[in-house]
């Protein structure tokens, strides 16, 4: 695989991820005190201490923001890679202190990273949700001082949305600052994971995208973008679904409203399509499937598809061949690998 726009376009992957280990300690603490939540016991008593070659390569690759990653993107073609911290993040931690500490020192790392390889980094500004005050002033600090360009947040925070009103605080900064918003899977919470942690069905197979589709759900329907129509929310993984439900999620959307059970279904100023197309961004992180491209490019629009590889829980060469050899014309391949990133994040 070769870089540097040999086929008239970068690739930029805009879901990739790493890892402190003062972050993954923290969370190895949390299961061996058995304060960790049912799913991440799930995710990572097997990421962060089983033997298997796949798990000892992905924690080697998530602790690298150097040469060995550059190395990797090198030799799959990726030009550029939007860092963010990995998932959960500092959002299962029950002390608040540590919490921001280690969101905070995450954030001070990947800036220095992106500023040794500022042709190859970019970063998304890590918060704890658990403070939206202090999660505010954190995106200012990204925005403004550390050069990030979006925010990344891991769904839930200990089974809270970001539909709940005391998270507002982040929404104005994210308006204040132009950034979007990155909402990216964690393991349901306990409230919901049963039958699927029972099944297998807990993690990246389904569990993720339930828990992250839902997320988006409840923030359109309780009116994200009537309060900040400029609010542009990426998801990952091919829109967690949504797109190809669109059509249901409308008339029955509508429907709720128009029964008055639900209370907090009020009328909107558009329809869930709509904000799809003005308002949600996705990419295309997993799936390296040219019908689900391009469904979503058909439904969504041609500018606000883009790619991601999901480094490093999905290293794939063939995956980025895929898409290289989708049958779309030359104009949407460049958004799709390039120019809608460039744009979307301000590149």
């Amino acid at each position: 695989m070769k870089t540097g726009g040999d086929r008239g376009y970068l690739r930029i992957a805009t879901e990739e991820a790493f890892a402190t280990r003062e972050q993954v300690d923290a969370y190895l603490r949390m299961l061996r005190e058995g304060t960790a939540d049912k799913g991440m016991t799930s995710l990572w008593g097997f990421y962060g201490q089983s033997p298997s070659a796949r798990t000892v390569q992905v924690m080697e690759r998530l602790l690298d923001v150097g040469e060995r990653r550059i190395a990797d993107m090198d030799a799959h073609g990726i030009d550029k890679a939007i860092l963010a911290l990995t998932a959960p993040g500092v959002q299962p931690l029950h002390d608040l202190d540590e919490a921001k500490d280690i969101a905070r020192r995450a954030n001070d790392f990947l800036a220095e990273r992106c500023a040794a390889y500022p042709d190859r980094f970019i970063g998304m500004t890590a918060v704890a949700p658990q403070d939206p005050h202090w999660s505010a002033e954190e995106i200012r600090r990204g925005a403004r001082e550390l050069g990030f360009k979006g925010v990344q947040i891991n769904s839930h925070t200990q089974g809270e949305y970001l539909d709940e009103a005391k998270f507002d605080p982040i929404f104005r900064a994210l308006a204040e600052t132009g950034q979007p918003l990155y909402i990216h899977p964690s393991t349901p919470p306990d409230s919901m994971i049963d039958p699927m942690l029972e099944a297998g069905l807990d993690g990246a197979v389904f569990g993720f995208g339930v828990d992250t589709g839902m997320h988006l759900l409840r923030l359109i329907t309780t009116g994200i973008f009537d309060r900040y129509p400029d609010l542009q929310i990426m998801v990952g993984h091919m829109g967690e679904a949504l797109p190809y439900w669109l059509y249901r999620l409308d008339y029955m959307h509508q429907a709720g409203v128009r029964s008055q059970r639900y209370e907090r279904l009020k009328p909107l100023k558009k329809t869930i399509a709509e904000y799809m197309r003005s308002n949600v961004l996705i990419t295309n992180s997993g799936v390296a499937w040219e019908p689900a491209v391009r469904f979503a490019q058909q439904v969504v629009g041609e500018d606000r598809i883009m790619y991601a590889m999901d480094y490093p829980y999905q290293v794939e060469e063939a995956e980025v061949r895929a898409m290289d050899n989708l049958d779309i014309a030359p104009e949407i391949k460049k958004k799709f690998f390039q120019t809608n990133a460039e744009r979307w994040f301000k590149l």
